[in-house]
């Protein structure tokens, strides 16, 4: 797959249920490796790797370009070994909303606590419905970006979020 990515980010609310709503879930193992100007990501997810190299973002975290490629698991554990410290490491819960899937990150390891909301956008101007769950906007906030949670992870600052985010 390669094309433009657009996604708004949101926080979580911490007493409103997600998980019951998912229609599906998956664990995520992921680490990065060193680059200059884009970003590449290995992961496993569930059983399968993948290879995903990112542009730089523009309109304010909103847009960038993606490739992403399927990999052997075999691969995958060798490109680990070739990443940066600080493997990413959550459960991704999948929930519709409207026309629109919800993915929901659940994060361990030094980022524990922390519960992120991802949705995919067919075009800057297109509107999701939102689900209840739904917290503040992130979007272009860097600090929940998984590449930066690798090197400056969630309890190190969780306490600048209000209570019921974190």
């Amino acid at each position: 797959m390669s094309g433009y990515e657009i996604e708004r980010k949101f926080l979580v609310h911490k007493d409103r249920d997600f998980k019951s709503r998912a229609y599906a879930q998956s664990r995520i193992k992921q680490g990065y490796i060193a680059a200059k100007g884009a970003t590449v990501r290995v992961r496993m997810r569930d059983n399968q790797g993948y290879l995903t190299i990112k542009g730089p973002s523009s309109d304010g975290g909103l847009k960038r370009y993606e490739f992403e490629k399927e990999i052997s698991p075999e691969e995958a554990e060798q490109l680990f070994k070739l990443c940066e410290p600080g493997i990413i490491d959550k459960t991704r819960y999948l929930v519709r909303s409207g026309s629109h899937v919800v993915e929901v990150d659940e994060f361990y390891g030094d980022n524990e606590g922390l519960v992120m909301a991802e949705i995919e956008l067919a075009s800057e101007d297109d509107h999701p419905e939102l689900p209840d769950f739904i917290g503040p906007e992130v979007t272009g906030d860097k600090r929940f970006y998984n590449k930066q949670l690798r090197r400056y992870p969630y309890v190190i600052w969780r306490d600048t979020l209000p209570p019921e985010y974190r």
